[in-house]
C-alpha cells in the first residue's frame, strides 16, 4: 500500500519591488484528500518575512519555528538566517529526517531552503516547491516574462494554473506579499526570440 502524503504547492514570485507566495490547502494521503484548507504560508519577524513550506505537516511547523528563531539571531537578515539555518539542518541528525523544503522572502530576496544545505536564489524571480512546483514554475515564469502583472497576480494564477494540471494541488489558494508593485517595467529577456532575430 501507498502511503505517500502529498502535501501543498508553494510558488514564489519577486518583481518590481514586490514579493509574494502563493500556496494550495490540498493535503493528500495515499488516494484520499484528507484536509482541503490547510495553510502553510506565514509572516515571520514582524510581519517583514514570508515563508512557505511543502512537505511533512510535522515537520514543515518544526522548521518553522527553527527558521523563525534564526531569523530573530540575525535580526531580521534574511539571507544570513537562511545560510545558518541550512547549515544547522544539513548537520543536526533530527533536522535532517525532517522531510519539507522552504521557500522564505523578502522584498529583496527570495531563497529555497533545502535539507541537504543547499541555499538557492532564482535566476528569474520565480520558484515553486511542492506537488505541484514544477507546473506552477513553468506558468509563473511564462506570465512573468510575457505579461505584466503584479508579483502577487502571477504567483496566484500560476497556482491556479497548477491546480487545473496537478490531483495534489487545488484551488483553495492562499496568497500573501510584500511592498508595493512599481510602475518600472521588467528586465528579464523574452522566452523566446523575436521573429526577425538572427535573420
Amino acid at each position: 500500500m501507498n502511503t505517500t502524503m502529498h502535501a501543498t504547492t508553494i510558488v514564489g514570485v519577486r518583481r518590481d519591488g514586490q514579493v509574494a507566495l502563493a500556496g494550495d490547502g490540498q493535503v493528500t494521503f495515499d488516494k484520499t484528500i484528507m484536509k482541503a484548507g490547510a495553510r502553510k504560508i506565514r509572516r515571520m519577524y514582524q510581519g517583514r518575512v514570508l515563508a512557505g513550506f511543502a512537505g511533512s505537516v510535522a515537520d514543515a511547523q518544526s522548521l518553522a519555528d527553527k527558521f523563525e528563531g534564526k531569523l530573530e539571531q540575525s535580526a531580521g537578515n534574511l539571507r544570513r538566517a537562511a545560510v545558518e539555518f541550512a547549515k544547522e539542518w544539513r548537520t543536526d541528525r533530527v533536522l535532517r529526517r525532517l522531510e519539507a523544503m522552504m521557500i522564505v522572502a523578502d522584498p529583496d530576496n527570495l531563497l529555497l531552503l533545502s535539507g541537504d544545505g543547499n541555499v538557492i536564489e532564482p535566476d528569474g524571480g520565480v520558484i515553486a516547491i511542492g506537488s505541484g512546483g514544477s507546473f506552477a514554475q513553468a506558468a509563473a515564469t511564462a506570465l512573468y516574462r510575457h505579461t505584466p502583472l503584479s508579483a502577487r497576480e502571477i504567483a496566484e494564477s500560476a497556482l491556479q494554473i497548477a491546480g487545473e494540471i496537478c490531483i495534489y494541488t487545488n484551488d483553495r489558494i492562499a496568497v500573501d506579499s510584500l511592498g508595493e508593485p512599481s510602475n518600472a517595467p521588467s528586465t528579464e529577456p523574452p522566452l523566446v526570440p523575436n521573429a526577425t532575430d538572427g535573420v
